[in-house]
């Protein structure tokens, strides 16, 4: 038995984008926020740094401009990185109109107002944050807007299956979503939405990792989805490690920021001695892709299972301002980062490419958008400059909301759609499949596609992919989903995209490294690497 429910905009993830778009949307629409889990459980809400935005007199938009250039490596597009530039103070003014508490400094030389810290990447300070805990303050404040708003409906537990679109014997110009199958996967009942608008804010896909600083909603579920309903995906190679994860075996994923380097934290080896000035004159305010590269080599030279960062040597009151969140979890796990250094490894953080979109957030799908880490908008080129993905969120959020605007009038109501048929297929019997799938897939993604890549490992990884797609969609064919099996038929997909489009670059740049091209090359590569389904319609 299937639900049909019918909206104006169904929004399929509740991180700060798609609440930021539901929010941003006219009263009078119609609106469903689907949530995998809890409305609070997304990236968002574990992001600690805060967001990339031009407040300062000293700063500019230009600089702000050259620096995410510079960390793209030449796969920017500029046009895309000065729209969203641009449109940084108006988000963060709408933030803070909405009640979101950034940690004020009426003391300093900073003309905003507001305290602002500096990461990698960044030639100035530029990063307005609420102490180390950005996300939740965003993704708390956004959530009591959206649950007090009577035209959005949230439904928490529940997944999407697959994008319904029109068929191309119906096409004439452009193929169109027309909804989405979605499983509550509490009442184990599988439902379909109409809607006039769709849009994918799913978050990435960091979880085909073993390593990850994500949370587990992380299984790149948007963009597995968009690309089976053909729309074309664009820089999967460029996975971003961040560099240093706390390294405990009872401290899953939990990410220590990158603004403790900004604020002075220095990189050690287990003998004290600092490393990163052999690899980058910028030391630790490296970009991202070279400090995970330099731990990571370092670990594999002197065979050590972790590193250190410490800031230890800055006052104990500087560090509870500054870094309350991070002090106490570390201090739950018996580190006093006051006293003695942190622990870190390298973890899974950040999907850089993903599904193809344009400056109104539009895919390849007439009616269907994505936004957020799910898309590929051209804003992080090869590797992403740290606090640019919130701010992404943000605007593309509001671009979003003014195209829809804009084509509502115009826009029909979607035809009645074929109910989920699951008559053909039965109770799981091996569930056990699935759990050992889910581990062999994250463990060859960490040991074949990982930091350092190889022709040789990723042809290792490519005949394992195949045997593992083959067979989970026997399994998904002959047994009723369940989120467990949803997510790794999603994260399959993810790495095969990964895996191919890292094939195809054959150089390194960013993000993806290489031991067998390990120059960049820009005769040939200074281009996006676009993958394009078996049934992807142009128009």
């Amino acid at each position: 038995m299937t639900t049909d429910n019918q909206y104006d905009v169904l929004i399929i993830g509740s991180g700060a984008a798609g609440l930021s778009l539901a929010l941003h949307l006219d009263r009078h629409l119609k609106i469903a926020v689907i949530s995998k889990r809890e409305l609070k459980e997304t990236n968002t809400y574990y992001a600690q740094g805060g967001i990339s935005v031009v407040l300062d007199e000293e700063d500019s938009v230009a600089s702000h401009v050259k620096d995410t250039l510079n960390a793209g490596v030449g796969l920017c597009d500029e046009e895309i990185v000065q729209l969203v530039v641009e449109h940084g103070p108006m988000n963060i003014d709408w933030l803070l109109k909405g009640g979101v508490n950034f940690t004020r400094d009426d003391t300093s030389s900073s003309s905003s107002g507001y305290h602002l810290t500096r990461e990698g990447g960044h030639s100035h300070r530029r990063v307005i944050h609420a102490a180390d805990a950005t996300g939740k303050e965003v993704e708390t404040t956004l959530q009591a807007q959206v649950l007090a708003q009577s035209n959005i409906d949230v439904f928490e537990h529940h997944i999407a299956i697959d994008l319904i679109t029109s068929e191309r014997s119906q096409i004439k110009q452009q193929k169109r979503c027309y909804g989405a199958y979605i499983l509550d996967h509490k009442n184990n009942q599988v439902e379909t939405f109409r809607a006039r608008f769709v849009v994918l804010a799913t978050g990435g896909a960091s979880k085909v990792y073993q390593y990850t600083s994500n949370p587990d909603v992380s299984t790149g579920d948007g963009i597995a989805m968009a690309w089976r309903a053909g729309c074309r995906v664009a820089n999967m190679e460029f996975i971003q490690f961040h560099p240093t994860c706390l390294y405990h075996p009872e401290a899953k994923s939990f990410l220590i920021s990158e603004a403790v380097r900004g604020e002075g934290g220095q990189l050690k080896l287990p003998d004290g001695s600092r490393f990163m000035h052999r690899f980058d004159e910028r030391e630790e305010l490296a970009p991202r892709d070279i400090v995970a590269r330099a731990i990571d080599h370092e670990m594999k030279r002197i065979g050590a299972d972790c590193l250190y960062l410490d800031i230890s040597h800055k006052s104990a009151d500087f560090i509870h301002e500054h870094f309350p969140t991070i002090h106490q979890r570390c201090l739950d796990f018996g580190i006093d980062i006051t006293r003695q250094p942190i622990p870190v490894v390298p973890a899974a953080h950040y999907t850089c490419g993903g599904v193809v979109a344009d400056e109104q957030a539009r895919t390849d799908i007439a009616g269907l958008y994505v936004i957020g880490e799910s898309a590929y908008s051209g804003l992080h080129g090869a590797n992403r400059m740290a606090s640019n993905s919130l701010l992404e969120c943000l605007v593309f959020a509001n671009l979003a909301a003014q195209d829809i605007h804009l084509l509502d009038a115009e826009t029909p109501e979607p035809p009645k759609l074929t109910p989920w048929d699951e008559s053909r297929v039965t109770e799981p019997d091996e569930e056990v499949v699935v759990s050992h799938n889910w581990d062999e897939l994250r463990h060859f993604m960490w040991d074949y596609v990982g930091i350092v890549r190889s022709n040789k490992r990723l042809m290792r990884a490519c005949r394992r992919i195949d045997l593992l797609r083959r067979e989970i969609v026997e399994y998904y064919s002959n047994f009723r989903v369940t989120i467990d099996l949803l997510e790794l038929r999603n994260l399959v997909d993810v790495a095969d995209m990964i895996i191919r489009s890292a094939q195809s670059r054959r150089e390194s740049r960013g993000l993806h490294y290489t031991i067998d091209f390990p120059y960049l090359d820009n005769r040939v590569q200074k281009k996006a690497t676009i993958l394009i389904p078996d049934n992807y319609f142009p128009y």
